[in-house]
C-alpha cells in the first residue's frame, strides 16, 4: 500500500507574508501606503493575530515594512542612505531620492553645559551653549532626529533662525566651515523619548551617528543624529591611497 505523500505546505506566518510580498511586488500596495491593520488582517488571511505579527515584524525586518507607533504599517519605500563620513543637508538627500521633506523643531534654546558635555566642546563648565532638537521626516515619516549642541562663538546667530523654513547643516556649514569632523557610530535600543519622537515601537532598533566638528582650531558642534533602522541605513565608499591608508571619496 503507498504512503500517501507528506504535503509541503508552508507555514501560516509564511504563506502570509508571501501574500502581503506579493501584493507590494506586483504593485497592488505602493510605497507608502498603509496597509490593513493586524486584526483586520488576521479575519482577511484567517489568521491569527500572533502569525500576522510574526509576519509583519519579518517584513519590516527585511526592509519591505515600516511599522510607525500609534500610526500603522507602511510599505516602505528604499531606505534613504547618509554618506558616513560626509556632512550633507538631510532635506537634499530626501529630494534627491525623490522624497518629500519635512521637520519638526521641538528644541531651540540656550542651555548650560554640564562637564562631560563642556569637556567636548572645550568650554568652561556651565557655560552657555545653543541646544536644537529637530525630526526630519520623508512624507510625513520620521527618519531622523538631530540632537545638536552649538558654541555660540561659531554661530551666534543659531537661536534666532526658523528652521522649520531653514536647513540646519546649509546654515551651519556656511556660517561654520567645517575644518576637521569626527564620526562614531552605534546600534541602541532607544530611550523612550527618543522612540517617541521618531514613532518607533519599543524593539526597534536605532542607528546613533555621534559627530563632533571644529572650525579652525574650536569645537563648533557636539551632534547625535538618531535614525530607525528600518528606514535609514549609514554608507560610505573608501580608496586606498599609495601608502595603503584607506580615504574618503
Amino acid at each position: 500500500m503507498k504512503k500517501s505523500p507528506k504535503t509541503s505546505e508552508k507555514p501560516l506566518y509564511q504563506q502570509v507574508k508571501d501574500r502581503i510580498s506579493s501584493r507590494i511586488d506586483q504593485g497592488i500596495l505602493k510605497s507608502g501606503m498603509r496597509i490593513e491593520s493586524e486584526a483586520e488582517l488576521g479575519k482577511i488571511l484567517k489568521a491569527s493575530r500572533m502569525t500576522v505579527n510574526r509576519a509583519l515584524r519579518e517584513l519590516t525586518a527585511e526592509g519591505k515594512l515600516w511599522r510607525v507607533q500609534g500610526r500603522g504599517t507602511f510599505v516602505a519605500e528604499q531606505k534613504s542612505q547618509a554618506a558616513l563620513f560626509e556632512i550633507n543637508s538631510i532635506a537634499k538627500e530626501i529630494s534627491d531620492a525623490g522624497g518629500l521633506y519635512s521637520c519638526d523643531v521641538h528644541l531651540l534654546q540656550e542651555e548650560k553645559a554640564k562637564p562631560s558635555l563642556a569637556d567636548a566642546m572645550g568650554v568652561q563648565p556651565y557655560s552657555t551653549v545653543f541646544h536644537s532638537l529637530i525630526v526630519h521626516k520623508n512624507k510625513g515619516i520620521p527618519i531622523q532626529l538631530g540632537s545638536r549642541y552649538i558654541n555660540p562663538l561659531i554661530a551666534p546667530d543659531y537661536l534666532k533662525q526658523d528652521f522649520s523654513r531653514l536647513n540646519v547643516s546649509e546654515y551651519l556649514l556656511q556660517h561654520a566651515p567645517v575644518s576637521e569632523v569626527e564620526h562614531i557610530v552605534e546600534a541602541m535600543i532607544p530611550d523612550p523619548w527618543i522612540r517617541e519622537l521618531l514613532e518607533v515601537g519599543s524593539f526597534e532598533p536605532c542607528l546613533a551617528l555621534h559627530r563632533k566638528t571644529w572650525t579652525g582650531e574650536a569645537v563648533a558642534t557636539v551632534s547625535t543624529f538618531y535614525y530607525p533602522g528600518s528606514r535609514y541605513t549609514l554608507g560610505g565608499r573608501f580608496l586606498p591611497d599609495n601608502s595603503g591608508k584607506i580615504g574618503v571619496i
